[in-house]
């Protein structure tokens, strides 16, 4: 079940807490040797929460549009009691005093945490692997990566381990993980939810502004109802018959395989006959990739070298080099080569004023370009690949990202709401996830089109690991 019907039953004394969270607990259990995709848990903790919920339930005491749901979240976000270490092996005994602003949020409509799930170090990549806890497995293939930052939790969900989850996205990090293990993933807009207590925090306003916290789920009315619970602003009722839809296809430019491309006609063809429907490039959708990059490398990655060092004189080559080759780092290679070449295209001086005024110009263009639009892209140009290989497509020093990002750049680039949904599978019967972009206050709008979507297309299927 999704959140909303067993939040629902669970109301409605149908089906206890206690039931839900024992039968999650029993799943993850199954599956989680096989995905490495829960890191830590609180199962006992859990179960007393769902006992003393159940007990005000029948009092007639309880409320919360996530009542006795089990759910989990992220790594990167701190639960009072579990340790948030970021993947870092110098971090693995520290324990977190507070909660995140997102887990106290769902613990108020009534949420119970069943742990926290894996990210790659500093949430620094698109595949999830790092020193403390290991590789995460893909759910459709455990040969093939589960992608990042939010991989753990995309894992997870993709096989059932919870009702919802919870990630993050200021480079794709919900939006890859959805694609590859074929849940719905939704990125929340420029500011829209707090990042308060994740780690490691965005301080760089052009950074924070890419950011994005929302639900990997099992059907949009879940997102939906996770960024109705979570987002500051909420957004206005949208009528669906005033937009048009854009689906690059013969103006999708990015090179994409051929299932992939068959997706994308599919989703025309559902869609054809409600809506106007055109294939044009987006505006500022050439340049976002370069943007993004240049965003992300504006601190020279300085304040991740930091915490990931903690505070010790490093070389990124070296440390690279140290793990690639002879497995003698505690940090993994994924994230000291992601941070050479952050640090090798860093902006000068120059050219970051010159990005703050084209970032805030740009921006403006984009929102006012998609007011009344909706705009369908891929999430990546293949379905999940064996483990490694998005790593190396993104973080070439040729520069291979500028070819392989932008479809999931464009979302972060100009801080726009996305999400993603499974409509296909390709050949091997790995899930292909479309997102469906808008401005600011069309969240509405994008819920709706993603509900038509999910119904007449693939949707949420459970991945069969055990």
């Amino acid at each position: 079940m999704d959140a909303t019907t067993l939040a629902e039953k669970i109301k409605k004394q149908e089906i206890t807490s206690y039931i839900a969270v024992s039968a999650y607990i029993e799943h993850i259990k199954k599956i989680n040797p096989v995905l490495n995709s829960l890191v830590e848990d609180r199962f006992e903790e859990a179960l007393e929460e769902a006992k003393h919920t159940d007990e005000k339930i029948k009092n007639g005491e309880a409320m919360g549009k996530l009542l006795g749901v089990p759910v989990t979240i992220k790594e990167s976000f701190d639960i009072k009691g579990l340790h948030t270490t970021g993947g870092l092996v110098h971090r693995k005994d520290l324990i977190s005093r507070n909660d995140a602003h997102v887990v106290k949020v769902l613990k108020g409509e009534g949420a119970i945490f069943l742990g926290k799930t894996n990210t790659p170090v500093l949430c620094f990549c698109q595949e999830t692997d790092n020193k403390v806890y290991g590789r995460t497995n893909n759910p459709w293939d455990p040969t093939r990566t589960a992608g990042g930052s939010s991989g753990g939790e995309g894992a997870l969900i993709g096989a059932g381990g919870a009702a919802v989850g919870i990630g993050s996205d200021i480079g794709g990090s919900i939006r890859f993980p959805s694609h590859f293990n074929g849940t719905i993933g939704f990125k929340s807009g420029n500011n829209r939810v707090s990042q308060v207590g994740s780690f490691p925090n965005a301080g760089i306003p052009m950074q924070e502004r890419m950011l994005g916290i929302g639900a990997i789920a099992k059907s949009v009315q879940d997102a939906e109802l996770i960024n109705g619970i979570l987002a500051d602003d909420k957004a206005p009722e949208n009528e669906l018959s005033e937009f048009d839809v854009v689906i690059p296809i013969e103006k999708l430019h990015y090179p994409v395989e051929s299932a992939t491309e068959h997706a994308l006609k599919e989703v025309k063809k559902t869609l054809v006959n409600e809506f106007s429907v055109r294939d044009e490039e987006p505006l500022h959708y050439r340049d976002s990739a370069h943007i993004w990059q240049l965003i992300m490398s504006s601190d020279r990655s300085e304040s991740g070298a930091k915490i990931a060092f903690n505070g010790k004189p490093h070389h990124f080559l070296k440390e690279f080099v140290k793990d690639r080759v002879f497995n003698r780092s505690d940090i993994h290679h994924y994230y000291s080569w992601a941070s050479f070449g952050a640090n090798l295209f860093r902006p000068s001086p120059k050219k970051l004023l010159e990005l703050k005024d084209i970032v805030g110009e740009g921006e403006k263009e984009v929102q006012a370009y998609l007011q009344r639009k909706l705009l369908i892209l891929p999430v990546y140009h293949t379905t999940a690949l064996p483990h490694g290989e998005v790593y190396w497509q993104i973080f070439s020093i040729w520069k291979t990202f500028q070819k392989f990002m932008p479809f999931a750049a464009y979302a972060n680039t100009w801080g726009l709401p996305s999400l993603t949904i499974p409509v296909a599978e390709d050949e091997k019967g790995l899930p292909i996830g479309i997102q469906v972009i808008s401005a600011l206050g069309n969240e509405n709008a994008i819920f709706q089109i993603g509900k038509l979507l999910e119904k007449e297309m693939r949707g949420y299927k459970r991945a069969p690991v055990v």
